[in-house]
Parts: C-alpha cells; sequence; structure tokens
C-alpha cells in the first residue's frame, strides 16, 4: 500500500514537472516571436512615444479644441462648428457627485484602484479579439480613454491598444485621480457636436448642469458608451434603457438610494435642444457631404449592392461607426470647410418653394406643415450642388428631415426620359421617329384618356403618353432602362422595380429631388455624369489639403442622344405638358411628373447655367387636388429659375446632329459618337397635346403597381 502511495506521488511531481516545461516552451517561443518578429521594437515605440505625448501635455492639453468653419460659394461664413470646450470647461468642484459616480460606476468601477489600466478587463478583451479576429469590446477604463480621446485616433487596433495602455500609465504618474476624472467629463463625447458634461447639458437641455435631475444625468452619461447607437435625437429610446442600467448601476454601488433610484427611472426626459442661427437645410447636407468626404480620404470603401441582409447589415455597422468617427473630426479638427453653396440661390429656392406652398396651412401634431416640398439646384457648370432645400421654412429646435436628400418618392412621367427615351435614342431613334399611341390591353391609360395613333416620338414626350413609354420600356426590357439609373447613383432599385410599370416611375421607393436633378444635369451635359455634391475643400487647422474637388465624370449617355433628349425637352415647355413654365427668357428644357391621385407633383428642368428639380407632396401621401408637375412644382420651379438668371445672358442648348441614311449601332450606357452623313437641326416645332391638368397615377404603392397614366 505504501508502495503505491510512493509511485503516485512520483507521477505527480513529474506531470508538474512537463506542465512547467510546456509553460516554459511557450513562454520562450512567445518572447522569440516578440523580438524576432520585430514587436519588441514596435512597442518599445510606442512606449516612447507615449512617454513623449504625456511630458508635453500640461492642463491646457484637455482644454483645447479647434473650431472648425464653413464657407460658402462665395466666402461667406455659414456655419462654426465646435465642441465649445473652452467656453464650457467646468473644474471638478462645478461638477455634481451624482455625474461623477454615475460615469465611474458604469464605464469603470475600480478607477480609484488601478494605476490606469484594468488588466482584467484587458485579457476579456483579447480573448475577445482572439476568437472574433478582431477587436470587439474595450475593457478601457475611464484613463485609457481619456488618453484615446485627447491623443490617438479611434480605432480599433493592437497598435492603438497598446499605445492607449502607455498613455494610460504615464497620465495616471502625471495627474491625480481628481484631475483625470476632470478632464475626462471635459472632453468625452456625447454625439452631436458636444463634447464634455456642460456642452451636452446646454446642448440637449439649454441648461447648465447644475440644474439637472438626477434622472438627466443618468440620462446624458448614457451617450458617450456610443453616440450613435445612444444619440438622444436619433434613437431616444436606446438613450432611456441605457439611462436606466446605469441608475441601477449607481444604486448597486450604494451611490443613491433605491427610492431614488425607482423615482429617476419614472422621469420623463424632455429635450430643448440649443436654438442658434443656423442654414437648416444647407448644414444638413453640408455635414453629409464633408463627413462622407473624410470617410473617403480614410478609406472606407462605399457600397450599395450586398449579397445577402448578413453582409448589409456588417456593412451598415461599418459604416455608421466611421460615420461617427469622421463626424467627431469634423466637429473638433479645426477644419475650414468651402463649399459650392451659394446663400443667394439658398435663400431664392427656400423663398420660392414657401411662397409657393404658402396657401397650405394645416399643420400635424407636432406644428409641421403637413404639405411639403424639396427642390435642388445643380450648377451645370461644374456638376455641384448650389443650392438644396428639404422642406418648408419652420421655426424649430435642431435639424428637420432634409426631403432633399433623404426622401424617395415615385417619380411619375419625370423618369420617362432617363429610364426609357435617352436609352432609345442611343439605339436608333430620333425625335422624328414614328411611334404608335394605341390602348394597351392590361397596360397604362393616358393622362387625358385620349390616343392619338401614329406620332412623332417628340409628340409622345411632349404630350407624355404613358403608352408609348411602356411600349418602349418593354422593347428595350426593364434592366437595360435601369442600368442607367443604377450608373447615376439611384440608390432605391429595387428587385421588384424591374418590370414595365418603371416606364410610368411606378417605383417600390422611388427617388429623391437630389437624385433627380442629378440624373437630369447629365443630360445638358451631353450626358456624362457627375455625382452631385456640395464639397469644394477641406483644410487642416495647419494649412494642410485634406480635400480638394476634381472634376469626375462618367459618359452615361451617348452625347447625340442626350441632345435630341434636350431638344425634345424644350418641346415639353414650348408644346406640352409643361407649356408656359419660363425662366427669364433663358432657353429651357423639362420635364412634368405625377403620381397616382395626384400624390406627388415633380418638375425637372434645366437651362445652360442651372438644373432644377421640384418635388411637393405629404410626406404621408395622400391626394392633393389639382396637383400635377406643371402647377405647384412648376410654378415654384418657374419663381426660382427667374430670379436665378437675373442679368444673365440667355444661352442656347447644344444642337444634335441628325443621322441621314445610315444604321444606328445598338448600344447600352456609354460613349461616343456615330459616324456617317449628318446635318445639324434645330428642335422641330411639334404639337404636344394635353396639358397637365389631368389626374394620373404613376403606377400604384409599394406593394404592388397598378397601370395608371402619369403625366
Amino acid at each position: 500500500m505504501a508502495k503505491k502511495k510512493k509511485k503516485k506521488k512520483y507521477r505527480r511531481f513529474w506531470r508538474f514537472i512537463r506542465v512547467q516545461i510546456v509553460l516554459l516552451a511557450i513562454i520562450v517561443a512567445g518572447l522569440c516571436y516578440y523580438y524576432l518578429g520585430g514587436y519588441a521594437a514596435a512597442i518599445q515605440g510606442m512606449e516612447q512615444e507615449a512617454k513623449s505625448f504625456v511630458a508635453k501635455s500640461n492642463p491646457e492639453t484637455f482644454k483645447s479644441e479647434l473650431t472648425s468653419e464653413i464657407f460658402d460659394a462665395n466666402g461667406t461664413r455659414i456655419a462654426q462648428v465646435s465642441g465649445e470646450k473652452n467656453v464650457y470647461y467646468l473644474e471638478l468642484d462645478q461638477i455634481s457627485e451624482n455625474i461623477q459616480a454615475a460615469v465611474i460606476s458604469t464605464e469603470d468601477q475600480k478607477f480609484y484602484q488601478h494605476k490606469g489600466v484594468d488588466y482584467k478587463a484587458i485579457l476579456r478583451a483579447v480573448v475577445a479579439m482572439i476568437r472574433n479576429g478582431e477587436v470587439t469590446q474595450g475593457g478601457s477604463t475611464i484613463t485609457q480613454q481619456l488618453a484615446r480621446n485627447v491623443f490617438l485616433s479611434q480605432d480599433k487596433t493592437w497598435e492603438r491598444k497598446m499605445e492607449e495602455i502607455f498613455l494610460a500609465i504615464e497620465l495616471e504618474k502625471k495627474y491625480s485621480k481628481s484631475e483625470i476624472l476632470e478632464y475626462y467629463l471635459n472632453n468625452i463625447y456625447f454625439g452631436n457636436g458636444y463634447y464634455g458634461i456642460q456642452a451636452a447639458s446646454r446642448g440637449y437641455f439649454s441648461r447648465d448642469v447644475d440644474y439637472l435631475s438626477l434622472s438627466e444625468i443618468a440620462f446624458l452619461c448614457a451617450i458617450p458608451n456610443n453616440p450613435t447607437l445612444y444619440d438622444p435625437l436619433e434613437h431616444p429610446e436606446n438613450t432611456l434603457k441605457r439611462r436606466n442600467r446605469i441608475l441601477d448601476n449607481m444604486h448597486e454601488g450604494q451611490y443613491i438610494t433605491a427610492s431614488a433610484c425607482a423615482q429617476a427611472k419614472q422621469e420623463d426626459i424632455v429635450l430643448t435642444p440649443a436654438v442658434r442661427e443656423k442654414n437648416n437645410f444647407a448644414e444638413t447636407y453640408i455635414y453629409y457631404c464633408a463627413i462622407r468626404q473624410l470617410m473617403k480620404q480614410s478609406g472606407f470603401q462605399f457600397q450599395s449592392e450586398f449579397r445577402d441582409e448578413e453582409e448589409a447589415a456588417k456593412y451598415q455597422e461599418k459604416y455608421e461607426e466611421q460615420y461617427a468617427q469622421c463626424q467627431q473630426e469634423m466637429f473638433t479638427k479645426g477644419y475650414r470647410i468651402d463649399t459650392t453653396i451659394d446663400l443667394n440661390l439658398q435663400s431664392m429656392l427656400q423663398e420660392s418653394l414657401d411662397v409657393g406652398l404658402s396657401e397650405f396651412t394645416e399643420t400635424n401634431e407636432e406644428g409641421t406643415f403637413t404639405l411639403q416640398g424639396a427642390a435642388v439646384c445643380i450648377d451645370n457648370q461644374t456638376g455641384s450642388v448650389s443650392a438644396i432645400v428639404g422642406g418648408r421654412s419652420q421655426e424649430t429646435e435642431g435639424y428637420t428631415l432634409n426631403r432633399a436628400y433623404q426622401s424617395f418618392r415615385q417619380p411619375g412621367s419625370a423618369i420617362k426620359p432617363l429610364l426609357v427615351y435617352t436609352p432609345m435614342l442611343e439605339r436608333g431613334m430620333t425625335p422624328d421617329s414614328i411611334v404608335m399611341d394605341a390602348p394597351i390591353e392590361d397596360g397604362p391609360e393616358n393622362a387625358n384618356g385620349a390616343y392619338s395613333g401614329e406620332i412623332t416620338l417628340r409628340s409622345a414626350v411632349a404630350s407624355s403618353k404613358n403608352t408609348v413609354a411602356w411600349t418602349l420600356l418593354e422593347e428595350l426590357s426593364p434592366e437595360a432602362g435601369l442600368a442607367y439609373l443604377k450608373e447615376m447613383g439611384f440608390s432605391k432599385i429595387k428587385d421588384s422595380d424591374y418590370r414595365l410599370t418603371s416606364a410610368l416611375g411606378g417605383f417600390t421607393t422611388g427617388a429623391s429631388p437630389l437624385e433627380m436633378a442629378s440624373g437630369y444635369a447629365a443630360l445638358e451635359n451631353d450626358g456624362s455624369y457627375r455625382a452631385p455634391d456640395c464639397i469644394r475643400k477641406i483644410t487642416a487647422s495647419d494649412g494642410t489639403e485634406i480635400y480638394n474637388w476634381e472634376e469626375e465624370e462618367k459618359n452615361v449617355y451617348k452625347e447625340n442622344a442626350a441632345r435630341m433628349m434636350t431638344s425634345m425637352l424644350e418641346s415639353v415647355i414650348s408644346d406640352g405638358t409643361g407649356r408656359g413654365i419660363e425662366a427669364g427668357g433663358q432657353p429651357i428644357a423639362g420635364k412634368t411628373g405625377t403620381t397616382n391621385d395626384n400624390k406627388d407633383g415633380w418638375f425637372v428642368g434645366y437651362s445652360h447655367y442651372y438644373t432644377t428639380s421640384v418635388w411637393v407632396g405629404y410626406d404621408m401621401p395622400q391626394e392633393l387636388p389639382g396637383l400635377s408637375g406643371s402647377t405647384y412644382p412648376g410654378n415654384i420651379w418657374e419663381s426660382f429659375m427667374t430670379k436665378a438668371h437675373e442679368g444673365k445672358q440667355p444661352i442656347a442648348f447644344n444642337r444634335y446632329v441628325e443621322y441621314k441614311n445610315v444604321d444606328i449601332e445598338n448600344s447600352g450606357t456609354g460613349g461616343g459618337n456615330e459616324t456617317g452623313e449628318t446635318s445639324e437641326t434645330d428642335t422641330a416645332d411639334e404639337t404636344g397635346g394635353a396639358d397637365d391638368g389631368t389626374p394620373g397615377t404613376d403606377g400604384g404603392d409599394a406593394d404592388g403597381v397598378t397601370p395608371g397614366n402619369p403625366r
């Protein structure tokens, strides 16, 4: 028996020795990999850099912020954007204990125990990184977060994490816990351009932090964990849920009583965002464009088509993360942002929209006008946006929905030139080609219920014949027609749109006024498309050029096809559904569009100088008696374009070349000129037919399209 116990004892001993040998081998292998792989030198470099950063820092380092400025096309300042840290900086004794407790109990419970780094939390993050193949969780202390916000980027890489650790250790050596907490509370990002607890309090509640309730404090402290997800303006329900978790943490940490916790959870949060002078629609579009340019400069690859929902969800997550990061940069890096927005044109466009819809005074429960409109003006010389209006003028808190680029509506017959007619002109048709306007079984009706038999293509366009557009798209195929729209950045093309009802603008989702304007601008530009934008230049505070606009265009339509389309759109104005619309004596071309039961009205047109699209309708689609492309939208378009062209010399459009006795090569999108016997031709004076005053249809709602009669 004693002999067996002795053998068992030796077995344990040798097992222990083998384990130690294996562990030693792992350590040796790790050290070899660390030194021979170059990681030792890299990490030592990070440590030295961290020491240098902290050594050079002082209290002013954590109080500085650079204000970004935005200018219009004429050098007039549109807005100043910053986190206002310097203005709202608070000493720690000015920050309530409840605020300090909310942050510590949620972000870093061991704040007063560690020396800048919580190694157990980091170990959990490392395990998660190994398991997922990327950094997916933080483990950062308050000190590390401060280091990241002041000295580093938000990139989730092991290098950034290592340097963050070194910085945190050095910060704890140089500054006290109270100083670190003070710096943190004045530098952490609270979304929407607000940095620091005081800026956030004034920004969201229009009050100093001294006047916040416990519930409001917890609500604000919920935001920094993920300013996009917990944005109180966009996702208040998420912010409220996290507020409740913070209150629970404060109770568990014995910072507040159970009754105080329960009472705070019951309190309703009423946001009263700070009011400042703003150019609502211009600013929201500028911010959007500037942030996307910063994303592009950082290497982000934009994507609009996905294999499946999982890929789309992953892309959206990355997009939001990068968008939030670049938004933060825009508000804090002191950029000078020069734009193509012309405040004079912006004011004209807003006024034309407001006056054009002034007779409609009905508002919803929020006090917003129920009948709305949106418009976009593009400078044809550059393809850039000169003015953008996303709704009617109203006194509102914060920014409002910018319908000009954020709303998508069925475009009715305004889509026909882009989707059907210009592609068919590329394939050999001309304005003088004869087409048949006759009833189609299970097909659409014309707006006036009349059919003209054999007519020219020019006449069909001028009078907006639905039967002709339907028949031609059937010949062309929806796949070929929609390919042109996708080439021009129409972002809401769905699988269900590959059907003949698209010829009448009967899309599942639709198009935005911005997309429609840029599509028509391509026609004016001889078929070359330029992606709409409004950012001319972004310059860093030290004068370094971050972005400078360079013209980029791609041939979508053949030059002669685009010119023929322009000629036919001139006939819409002289003899067709847009008859009577003017622009201060300028030669103009355009197209009306009206959808089912007069729910949406469009007019999109251009001169040599500008392309402008106008949409009128309700946010929740409903019938508006008397609405058609030539009424309210056409009147708004005429009012603006007349004022915009004051003092400008009338300039005629480039005329198309008429080909005689030659075969035109069938082709899809792309440039190139045909060859053969040619002669220049002026716009024919064809008769157009109906005005745009008869109720029609765009082909139905999102769940199905019924053939109808849009104009």
